[in-house]
C-alpha cells in the first residue's frame, strides 16, 4: 500500500504542476532568465530598457514569457513524478535538470541575440524557428535519458506505474 500512496503524491503533485506549473515556473525563471541573459551579453554593453527588454544597438529585445522555456522545465517537473524514485533522487534530478535547461535556455538567447545584431532579422527567425521546433524538444529528451542514465532511474515514466499498479490489481483479485 506505501507504493500506491506515493503514487496518489507524485501524481497529485503532477496534477498540481499541470494547473499551475506554467505560471510558476514563469514567477520564478523569468526574472533569472531575463537578467543571465542581460549580463551574458555585456560585451554588447546592453542598456536596461524595463524589467523584460534591454536594448543593443538599435535593437530593442523584449523578452516574452516563452524566452523562459518554461514548457522544458515543466516537462523535466512531469517527467519527474511520473517516476517512483525517493524525494532525495527526485530534488537532484529537478536540480541538475533545471541548470543544464537554463544554461542551454542562456546559451540559445545569446546566439539568437547575436544573430540578429551581426546578421540581420532573417536569421534570427530561422534560428528562432529551428531552435523552437525541433531543438528544443531534442534537447529535453536528450537531457531526460542523461539524467534516468546518471541517477540510475529504471521507470519508464507513466507505463511503469501503470504496470505496478495492474499487478497489485492482479494480486488483489487471487
Amino acid at each position: 500500500m506505501k507504493y500506491l500512496h506515493r503514487l496518489f503524491l507524485r501524481l497529485a503533485i503532477a496534477i498540481f504542476f499541470m494547473m499551475l506549473g506554467l505560471k510558476i515556473i514563469y514567477f520564478f525563471i523569468s526574472p533569472i532568465t531575463f537578467y543571465l541573459s542581460y549580463l551574458s551579453l555585456f560585451y554588447y554593453s546592453p542598456a536596461m530598457a524595463s524589467t523584460a527588454s534591454f536594448i543593443i544597438e538599435n535593437h530593442k529585445l523584449n523578452f516574452i514569457p516563452a524566452c523562459t522555456a518554461a514548457s522544458a522545465y515543466l516537462l523535466l517537473i512531469l517527467l519527474t513524478t511520473t517516476v517512483d524514485i525517493d524525494l532525495k533522487k527526485a530534488l537532484k534530478v529537478l536540480g541538475l535538470g533545471f541548470f543544464l535547461i537554463l544554461t542551454a535556455n542562456i546559451i540559445r538567447i545569446d546566439i539568437l541575440i547575436i544573430a540578429l545584431i551581426e546578421s540581420g532579422s532573417g536569421l534570427f527567425e530561422t534560428l528562432h524557428l529551428f531552435f523552437w521546433q525541433i531543438l528544443s524538444t531534442l534537447y529535453v529528451v536528450a537531457l531526460w535519458i542523461f539524467l534516468t542514465k546518471k541517477f540510475k532511474i529504471k521507470d519508464i515514466p507513466v507505463y511503469s506505474d501503470f504496470k505496478r499498479v495492474l499487478e497489485i490489481y492482479k494480486k488483489s483479485k487471487n
